[in-house]
């Protein structure tokens, strides 16, 4: 019986998509007990049919991939959930390797807790072309989100959730917070983020526990053109214009706490330039910067 439904949305990427399945393929978790369904989101690339050769060369895998016509992200995760079976459903990119422990260490914790409503696993960075030197924990963080909060599973620390190539949650979770939000995620080449930070965000209203597990570790790939000035500047803009949708979202007063936030984040961001190199503490102001003018500019309806 299949208990975990492992879900890939990917665009475009089927060269970098062929090294996560090599990781997907290599899970130790008896293949019974979990299938794999990738999304196909519109891609132009062979996406589709490195999917089918991939499943050709490993039959013993529950492996299929669908399609999501709506551009987006949030549409095809969500389209990813409605296709999956398990009672369980991790979700990871096309841009990274899971440890062969992953699905088991997921499926193990979820028969162990079976209050957690939801969990997430570690993140590590790796850059095939090397961490730049600019790049310092604050500035690493949009780009690659790496975590690591001990060898211990325990809830996940307040302020904290898990990242979007490394989560997992209950069916049951989904029908009582609802599916992703359209209007938030990448789409195409957009760098709209805040899907995953308005999902577990509706799980904390409703007192949902959010859980860490140590065994379920993801290697993040970052590629040279996600290092590039350009790159970096467009994806902090986004990250304001992802908060400023969901301040607009929580109402009349969400924008100006959100402003308010930032102005404190902009106390810390002075603070810590006496600690970073030149090269790291301009980085850091830029990133504030950018996501300050982002989180300004009100939504285009």
């Amino acid at each position: 019986m299949i208990r975990l439904s492992l879900i890939i949305a990917t665009y475009n990427r089927s060269a970098q998509l062929a090294v996560t399945l090599r990781s997907v393929a290599a899970q130790q978790a008896p293949r019974g007990e979990w299938e794999c369904v990738v999304v196909d989101n519109n891609s132009t690339d062979d996406t589709a049919a490195c999917v089918a050769r991939f499943a050709a060369e490993h039959p013993s895998l529950s492996l299929r991939c669908v399609g999501e016509l709506r551009q987006g992200l949030s549409y095809a995760r969500n389209r990813g959930i409605a296709e999956s079976r398990g009672e369980l459903i991790a979700v990871i990119d096309d841009d990274e390797r899971i440890v062969p422990g992953f699905v088991g260490a997921y499926l193990d914790f979820f028969d162990a807790r079976p209050e957690a409503a939801a969990a997430g696993g570690p993140i590590v960075a790796e850059y095939p072309t090397g961490r730049p030197r600019w790049m310092s924990r604050w500035t690493e963080r949009p780009i690659a989100n790496p975590m690591y909060f001990g060898s211990e599973a325990r809830l996940f620390p307040a302020g904290r959730i898990p990242g979007g190539g490394n989560m997992a949650f209950r069916r049951s979770t989904v029908g009582l917070v609802g599916d992703f939000d359209p209007a938030l995620g990448r789409s195409g080449r957009s760098l709209i983020g805040g899907e995953e930070s308005d999902f577990f965000e509706r799980m904390r209203r409703r007192g949902l526990a959010v859980w860490y597990v140590p065994g379920a570790v993801m290697h993040h790939i970052i590629p040279a053109e996600k290092l590039t000035d350009d790159y970096f500047r467009r994806l902090c803009y986004n990250v304001g214009v992802s908060q400023r949708r969901r301040s607009e979202a929580a109402g009349r007063w969400g924008v100006v706490r959100a402003l308010a936030v930032e102005a404190l984040k902009w106390a810390a961001t002075l603070l810590l330039v006496a600690a970073l190199r030149p090269v790291q503490w301009r980085r850091l102001v830029l990133m504030r910067w950018r996501i300050t003018c982002g989180l300004a500019a009100p939504t285009e309806r």
